[in-house]
């Protein structure tokens, strides 16, 4: 006695503590070996679904350092602690929500609060250095409570997503482009510029173009960095309530809340941080919160209060709190949470109250249907669970952007070659000529030749060093932007109802989207609206739609014909609908009558949704958006689901309002397939209602069921149009039955170790010889034009990969129906509970898949894995073997994936392949894999937006996708590769002219061309036609792409910007250099003399050769044009024309200004000579014959397929392709058939855990009828 008095003194001393973490009520959380790679890893749940199994751990992510969150098995009296993470709901027999009061053996908080009237201090946020390594934390987080002074040290609330700052921007935006080749020569050539005697052009020619390259490339990058920090500045700037030490509620900014601080949050608010719930407006705490700005997903999920602080409904309460919140240090795994509050009661007494997963609200989710909830700050900023899961915004490069960095590279590698040829040239001539050319007085001592040879090798590359163009890169980036403007004003992807057009956030990345190979995409809020529609229902061998079309409608005699909703609610309220037939079909009217009301009946009683008024209008709030789509369909037929109390639901039955007493409840679970109700009627009698999947129904009817044939049929039908279905039965059950069986499942109930199982066993007790009524079809509803969209990208050699949270039911089902998977494929599934079975499934897939391949046999393969497979297959032993099976398939579907496995998949094929990966989404947790991916692209414009906000680029619906690679990304590969290798050509034409005059001027380096002239032939004369070219061309038109997207397949093999296209883009430029300074030189060989006798000299000769080259390469540009618009005609015969009117006016203007002396009198004599006339006629004709007669060759005689589809669009050829639409149709329906019998949706997705019964607790804990009794919180 003496020693537990001693040991209760010291627990009350808190100077007594150790500073060592203290186990939660006796012992909890039990200690637990850490998890070895043998362990068997967590089930993945869909995101935010708080399902805790048994038999695995909580986390997704491995071990967590401190604690693992798992249930004790431990008997729990009413008095002890709840378990972190699960909830502990107690009854009363009464079946009334519990008190708002702590244990009863704890004196109630009552400790009075001295208002501090210290001003708070916002944190400000901590500097890290880019190469700073993440700090590893161990031990735990401790947090003080109603103290925010000893809460200093945690950082701020503050939220960045951008890519640089006002620190960060110059030393991370001159390495990205100083990270490009071609700048960083073109540095080094403005550098040697500067050094005197060196240079033969003016020292200002390189760095002033430069300097205009990389200021119009920080221009851009600002411009979209600041929509980036705008949209930071907004959600850092919104509003929430925080509690003061004065008991009162202020409005502060989200970037000014504090770890510690207490949050109100009110319905349809935003989460601010990672809060702790403390209580909330619901009974025992009960708080609903969505994540479809986090996860697409519309359906609810509940958190609950932990029971010793769901009292805590009034500001002063929760003011009066001592003590401090000991948790874990922030991390990423979403799914779980670990922390005890340390409480001190009034009486000085500790008090631990454990929490977990069922306590934590996530930052970016929304409360819902909760009129208000308070939450104690844990984790702040990027320290939230969610930004944890984020990835700073990478510097993504294109493959295109690389290939020209390779080409750059063969250019300098061409140029220093030319340059040391023609230093050797220049060496020649100073050392074995010297003599006879003496009035050079060239140097004859060894230092002073070995320093001519350095300062000519530097001549030689400033002479030729535009080989390379400088205008290349602002060329291209111009030409990005504009190919994004062209993207974001595309009607064809605008949005109307949410007045949303694309967006391209990140313009440096367009020409990849014409090469993509794989698309990684989420399902829910991507592919789907995740909205449930109540389409068809089959009821007593009788199908019933909302629309039936006359095919259906007239089958033979009428008995298999398909009927309308309306046709049904007339049945069930006529006396007698058939009355011109005889006695015999009026029975079976009655009996139909009679099995349709049970139908209704059931749909409106057996589900767990809480039914909530809001603007006058009934809503019915479900965690299984499926069901609360099937209580919405039995209230348009009729049956409306109005109230529920914790014992009883009422139903407005055809206008008659009758109340059903809930006895128990048999909740779904992926095991179970199927969910039951046992209710006792208005008239006294006790039936079971059972909904679930066809497979488990059948087998648990009675024999001689009249109407499963039937029934069997329609649920073919309907799972031919992808919908999912579930079958609807039920049974009388008597009360001597009933009060057996009752006693049976209470036991069940009471069962601490393997309690689902148990109940499990006592469902199946009841749940036989049921009677079938029918069965329902619900859609999930596909958004707009997806199974289009993806058949199309399939068609296009496109693999699409769906990586979704959603159970593989589900995922096989909205497969189907959107075209992923299609009636021929054959699936591979994998679904394992161990690495060991997994590699062995795998290895044996994989070698079956092989030998079929081998024998000539090329069926296409859908591959499923589900997330704890998944698991396995991505360690380094199995990824290897994963990925060569996944690559193998048609299509891939991984179910039940946590945000990082999304990342790691897109990660696994961007490391181990070549091709070119785009991942899109719509939620938070997709941003990871957005960013994994090459291109990312973001669903904007349905409720959430931090994926459109992380993304390069946003659309807002699905199927825009379509155009946005099929045409946008097919245009931009196929004109940035005609870019780059004309803006190559037109500079090797010019400047090889330089080289092959270097023969004939004693390699003295002396320049052919006046030095402006040639600084403005690349950002002046020929800037327009690569520009035009790269913003206006189009190989074929958006219309025949979208008609034949094997067209698409050019870009995924990189057809128009390979290594032999380059060097035949070189060889051709040397050809047309070569043409055009011989001819020349052969036409002033001896220097031509003029009418006056005087030579026409050096530079009448240059700048006739300049224009005739000029002139080659427009023309060239206009042989490569495949379209000619106004811009075109602009751009090449304009440059032209241009040149023609500048150059007179400059030739007589600068040498009077003294600013270039070359051309001093040239302009009386160039212009009038007909020679000059003549040349720049003749060579450029004879350049281009010999393109045009290889064009003509090639189209002709060696065409290729896009050559094919520019002639079918020129001379509008029909397609008469659709004629074999017909044959396809007529065999889909039976391949479908004969699919579907194997693989049938069922219509269920809420969250589930047999062993805490969640669905049941919660339904029990509500009275609707009493909502106005709820506390306000003030």
């Amino acid at each position: 006695m003496a020693d537990d008095f001693a040991r209760l003194v010291a627990q009350a001393n808190p100077a007594a503590r150790s500073n060592q973490y203290q186990p939660a009520n006796n012992g909890y959380p039990p200690s637990a070996p850490p998890y070895d790679s043998h362990a068997s890893p967590q089930l993945l749940d869909p995101f935010f679904d708080d399902e805790d199994e048994n038999d695995v751990p909580d986390s997704a992510f491995g071990g967590l350092p401190a604690m693992q969150s798992k249930e004790s098995h431990l008997h729990l009296t009413s008095e002890a602690a709840p378990p972190a993470g699960s909830s502990k709901l107690s009854l009363p027999n009464d079946g009334a929500p519990q008190g708002w009061t702590f244990d009863q053996d704890d004196p109630p908080l009552h400790v009075p609060q001295l208002p501090s009237q210290k001003p708070k201090k916002v944190p400000r946020r901590r500097w890290k250095w880019p190469w700073q390594r993440e700090q590893v934390l161990t031990g735990e987080r401790v947090v003080a409570l109603n103290n925010s002074d000893a809460n200093a040290e945690f950082i701020s609330n503050y939220v960045s997503t951008t890519k640089y700052n006002l620190a960060t921007f110059v030393p991370k935006f001159l390495f990205e482009q100083f990270s490009k080749y071609a700048n960083l020569f073109f540095l080094f050539t403005a550098c040697i510029q500067q050094i005197p005697g060196v240079s033969p052009t003016n020292k200002w020619t390189t760095i002033a173009p430069l300097s205009v390259v990389l200021l119009a490339s920080a221009f851009k990058e600002v411009q979209e960095d600041l929509k980036r920090h705008q949209s930071d500045a907004d959600l850092n700037s919104r509003q929430a309530k925080v509690l003061t030490p004065n008991a009162s509620f202020d409005s502060t900014k989200w970037k000014n809340i504090r770890v510690g601080d207490v949050v109100r949050i009110e319905s349809d608010d935003f989460i601010p941080a990672d809060l702790l719930l403390l209580s909330s407006s619901e009974p025992e705490g009960f708080c609903y919160i969505e994540t479809s700005n986090l996860d697409g997903e519309t359906n609810l999920k509940i958190k609950q209060a932990s029971p010793q602080t769901s009292n805590l409904v009034a500001p002063h309460l929760v003011t009066a709190l001592r003590g401090s919140l000991r948790s874990e240090h922030p991390n990423n795994s979403l799914y779980t949470y670990e922390g005890t509050l340390d409480l001190i009661t009034a009486s000085g007494l500790p008090k631990q109250v454990p929490l977990g997963p069922d306590q934590m609200l996530l930052r970016g989710a929304q409360i819902r249907n909760t009129p208000w909830a308070y939450g104690l700050v844990v984790f702040t900023g990027h320290e939230t669970k969610l930004m944890r899961n984020a990835t700073a915004a990478p510097i993504k490069r294109t493959a295109v952007e690389k290939q020209v960095n390779v080409q750059i590279v063969f250019l300098f590698i061409l140029l220093l070659a030319l340059s040391l040829g023609s230093t050797i040239g220049s060496s020649i001539r100073s050392w074995f000529f010297a003599s006879k050319q003496w009035y050079l007085m060239e140097s004859t001592s060894l230092g002073g030749r070995a320093k001519g040879f350095i300062e000519d090798i530097l001549t030689f590359i400033i002479l030729y060093n535009n080989l390379i163009p400088i205008s290349l890169i602002v060329t291209m980036e111009v030409v990005k932007y504009q190919q994004a403007q062209l993207i974001n004003s595309d009607l064809d992807m605008y949005y109307a109802k949410t007045d949303t057009p694309a967006l391209c956030r990140t313009s440096s990345l367009v020409e990849e989207l014409g090469q993509i190979e794989y698309v990684f995409s989420d399902k829910t809020g991507t592919l789907t609206r995740n909205e449930m529609e109540f389409r068809c229902c089959s009821i007593a061998g009788t199908a019933y739609a909302a629309e039936v079309d006359d095919a259906r409608r007239e089958d033979g005699d009428g008995r298999d014909a398909w009927r309308t909703f309306d046709e049904m609610r007339t049945l069930i309220t006529a006396e007698n609908p058939f009355s011109d037939t005889g006695s015999k079909r009026a029975v079976g009217s009655q009996k139909e009558r009679e099995v349709v009301r049970e139908f209704l009946t059931l749909l409106a009683v057996c589900h767990t949704v809480i039914p909530e008024v809001k603007n006058e209008k009934m809503v019915y709030q479900a965690s299984s958006p499926d069901e609360a789509a099937l209580v919405a369909g039995a209230e348009l037929l009729g049956f409306r689901f109005t109230m529920r109390k914790p014992k009883s639901v009422f139903v407005d039955m055809l206008g008659v309002k009758q109340e059903f007493q809930i006895l128990n409840v048999c909740e779904f679970n992926s095991t179970r397939k199927r969910m039951s109700t046992v209710v006792r009627r208005p008239d006294g009698k006790i039936t079971l209602y059972c909904k679930g999947a066809d497979t488990v129904i059948l087998e648990r009817l009675a024999p001689s069921q009249p109407y499963t044939e039937k029934t069997l049929a329609h649920l073919e039908e309907y799972a031919t149009e992808g919908l999912r279905t579930l079958c609807i039965a039920y049974r009388d059950v008597s009360e001597a039955e009933y009060r057996q069986w009752s006693a049976i499942y209470d036991q069940a109930a009471a069962t601490i170790n393997g309690r689902g199982e148990a109940l499990d066993k006592a469902a199946e007790v009841i749940e036989k010889d049921m009677f079938l009524l029918g069965a329902t079809a619900i859609e999930d509803k596909l958004q707009e034009g997806v199974p289009d969209a993806i058949h199309t990208l399939q068609l296009a050699g496109i693999k699409v990969w769906v990586l979704t949270g959603d159970r593989q039911e589900t995922a096989i089902n909205i497969g189907m129906s959107c075209r992923l998977i299609t009636e021929s494929m054959n699936l591979v599934i994998i679904n394992e509970e161990t690495a060991h079975d997994t590699k062995d499934t795998l290895e044996r897939r994989l070698t079956a898949v092989k030998s079929q391949r081998s024998s000539g046999e090329l069926e296409d393969l859908a591959l499923i894995i589900d997330g704890k497979s998944l698991t396995f297959a991505l360690e380094k032993d199995l990824s290897k073997l994963f990925l060569e099976l996944a690559i193998l398939c048609k299509a891939v579907i991984c179910c039940r994936v946590s945000p990082l496995q999304k990342a790691l998949v897109v990660k696994l094929v961007k490391k181990n392949s070549k091709s070119l990966l785009l991942a899109i989404g719509d939620g938070a947790n997709d941003v990871s894999m957005i960013q994994a991916a090459h291109i990312g692209v973001g669903i904007s414009g349905v409720e959430g937006l931090q994926a459109a906000r992380s993304a390069d680029i946003a659309i807002s619906q699905f199927r825009f996708l379509k155009k946005l690679l099929l045409v946008h990304g097919a245009w931009s590969y196929r004109r940035l590769s005609k870019l780059i290798l004309y803006s190559f050509y037109k500079n090797i034409v010019l400047y090889m002219t330089q080289f092959w005059f270097s023969f004939f001027n004693n390699f003295s380096g002396q320049i052919a061309y006046e030095s402006w002239t040639l600084s403005l032939y690349n950002v002046v004369f020929t800037l327009l036609p690569p520009l035009v070219i790269g913003v206006f061309d189009q190989f074929v038109s958006a219309r025949i792409l979208d008609r034949y997207p094997q067209l698409y397949m050019l870009g995924q093999t990189n057809a128009f910007f390979t290594k032999t296209a380059f060097w035949l883009w070189v060889g051709n430029a040397l050809y047309h250099s070569i043409i055009a300074f011989g001819f020349s030189v052969i036409l002033f060989w001896g220097d031509l003399k003029q009418s006056n006798g005087l030579d026409s000299g050096h530079w009448f000769w240059g700048t006739m050769l300049y224009i005739a080259v000029l002139l080659t390469v427009l023309g060239k540009a206009a042989l490569v044009s495949d379209i000619w618009t106004k811009y075109t005609v602009a751009a090449i015969p304009g440059s032209f024309i241009f040149t023609m009117l500048f150059l007179p006016v400059y030739i007589v203007v600068a040498p009077s200004i003294g600013f270039s002396l070359e051309y001093r009198g040239l302009d009386p004599r160039l212009f009038t000579d007909s020679v000059f006339w003549f040349t720049i006629i003749l060579v450029p004709a004879i350049c281009l014959c010999r393109d045009f007669v290889w064009k003509y060759y090639r189209r002709t005689y060696m065409p290729a397929s896009y050559h094919i589809a520019q002639e079918i669009q020129k001379y509008n050829i029909p397609d008469y392709r659709p004629r074999q639409t017909q044959f396809q149709n007529a065999i889909k329906k039976v391949r479908a058939v004969q699919r579907m019998r194997r693989n049938r949706g069922f219509a269920f997705s809420q969250t589930e855990n047999p062993a805490r019964q969640d669905q049941s607790r919660l339904i029990r804990a509500y009275d609707t009828s009493k909502a106005d009794a709820r506390p306000s919180g003030y």
